[in-house]
């Protein structure tokens, strides 16, 4: 194809998306169901138009799909609001942790034993589909700041921290094919990907956006600056954050949702100490709203509006509201377009890479692995049965398992591994998008009901 039949093909199916979002919105799928047919009409099983071998095209797979996984965990961590001590962190903390580990314990004896890998690779199979997706977890995810509801906090926080968590055993799994053996090396690992990796990335980033946050918003208050454009801070805040964690050997991946945390915080903290005289009100009828009570203020982005004038500007809460809003709004737009393309890749390679012994461990991962590790380990009061259901159940897996099979087939894998690792990826990521799309409006609509009928705790 020459460059004008991809930008046809590229514009046109974004004017779809466009003319079609609000019918779309009433379909019983999500977008990622429609984006995976898309893909599969343009690929070999119809038109036949676009081929894609993701073995080959490993190079170029890993950067798109690291770029898409980064600016997700960005947008994810930019919408999570509550203070870091309050209980909801540690629902994602359980989710993204003791969860994920037993996930990928139960995805590697299944490979062992039904798929016949070697224990290793069934070790990176498993840290490959373990982590959930923060890409495509936006049906499940926080609506907004004002979203404090317990399932979507606890999905959205695991999304943001398990992609950056799953990448020791990742590389475990790697350095442990390449020595054949365990060996004195895993103290090496441990202390250097887990005990340094883990920590130092998220205090790297949140470090880094909350001093930006506070800087970008007190130029705004000062300045009374309506031109800045805070996409270009927001871009490069995940370029910062995910380089500067890179080159101490920290976890780029927690940096960068770090960084989209401590953003947020820094707009938490401008509008405690300094609130708009029009907030005091509205936080009265905050805090009425909220059974929680996480957050005596609503979010700044709520104060502001597209007549914001200068003169406001001087109030630091409306500043911090104008950085925050269009720093979201870069990060969603951009974030759509990544999810676009790249479903549209899975589904054009998923006639040629699909796999029908991946079906039974997508069965398993589903229906068993994921939902049984979520009742085992995540214990609390405040989360009702059916509530653990729903979180065990949309457990979704996506662009961030392609990413660690792009990384993976660049970084030791043999050649002989790389078609069958594709071929399972590429069809437990293709059994989730349209299990979890056609289900994702009914279950979550019916959970609605029930908290509206009082069926689930606040």
């Amino acid at each position: 194809m020459t460059v004008l039949d991809w930008m046809t093909l590229g514009g046109g199916l974004l004017l779809f998306m466009a003319l079609t979002s609000s019918a779309v919105q009433r379909l019983p799928i999500s977008t990622a169901c429609i984006c995976l047919a898309v893909g599969m009409l343009l690929g070999p099983a119809a038109a036949d138009v676009l081929r894609l071998n993701i073995a080959a095209q490993r190079q170029w797979m890993e950067s798109l799909t690291e770029f898409a996984v980064i600016v997700s965990l960005f947008v994810g961590g930019l919408g999570l609001r509550p203070p870091l001590h309050h209980p909801t962190w540690r629902r994602a903390v359980v989710l993204a942790g003791p969860v994920m580990l037993l996930s990928i314990i139960g995805i590697a004896a299944t490979a062992h034993l039904l798929l016949a890998l070697p224990l290793f690779v069934a070790l990176l199979l498993g840290a490959m589909l373990a982590p959930t997706d923060p890409v495509l977890a936006a049906a499940v995810a926080v609506n907004d700041a004002q979203d404090h509801d317990r399932v979507r906090f606890a999905l959205s926080g695991e999304a943001g921290l398990n992609d950056g968590a799953a990448f020791p055993f990742v590389v475990f799994a790697l350095e442990g094919m390449r020595r054949g053996a365990l060996g004195p090396w895993m103290f090496d690992w441990f202390a250097s990907r887990v005990l340094w990796a883990v920590p130092a990335g998220v205090a790297i980033g949140y470090a880094m956006g909350l001093g930006v946050g506070h800087l970008a918003i007190r130029l705004r208050s000062c300045n009374r600056d309506m031109s800045a454009s805070s996409d270009f801070l927001a871009l490069a805040l995940i370029v910062l954050a995910y380089v500067a964690a890179e080159r101490v050997h920290a976890w780029g991946f927690l940096s960068v949702f770090a960084a989209g945390v401590g953003l947020r915080n820094a707009e938490v903290q401008v509008v405690r100490t300094s609130p708009h005289p029009h907030m005091m009100k509205r936080a009265r009828q905050w805090i009425a709203r909220s059974a929680d009570g996480i957050m005596p203020h609503p979010p700044a982005e709520t104060m502001v509006s597209a007549n914001t004038d200068q003169q406001e500007l001087e109030q630091p809460a409306v500043a911090a509201g104008v950085v925050i809003s269009e720093a979201l709004t870069f990060g969603h737009t951009l974030e759509r377009l990544l999810e676009v393309l790249l479903v549209v890749l899975v589904g054009i390679a998923l006639v040629q890479s699909w796999y029908w012994p991946a079906v039974l461990l997508a069965t398993l991962l589903l229906l068993l692995i994921r939902p049984l590790a979520t009742t085992l380990l995540l214990r609390d009061r405040e989360i009702s049965r059916g509530q653990r259901r729903l979180i065990g159940w949309f457990g979704i897996r996506g662009i961030g398992s392609l990413y660690y099979l792009s990384y993976a087939l660049n970084h030791g894998v043999p050649d002989a591994l790389a078609l069958p690792l594709v071929q399972i990826v590429v069809t437990v990521i293709a059994c989730s998008i349209v299990v979890h799309g056609i289900s994702v409006t009914p279950v979550l609509a019916r959970y609605e009901r029930g908290l509206a009928q009082g069926k689930h705790p606040a």
